[in-house]
């Protein structure tokens, strides 16, 4: 039981931590595009 006094501060570090890196994200605009990634894939523009 005395585990638990280390693992429950380590694991809400770990999901603070996840959760500032996604709203990092979200601030950066990774989400901004979603479709776009989708159509590039499909476009035949390559140089030869």
């Amino acid at each position: 039981m005395n585990v638990l006094i280390f693992l429950i501060p380590i694991a809400l570090g770990l999901g603070g931590l996840g959760l500032a890196a996604f709203l990092w994200s979200l601030k950066s605009g990774q989400y901004d595009d979603l479709d776009g990634a989708s159509w590039r894939i499909l476009e035949d523009d390559r140089e030869m």
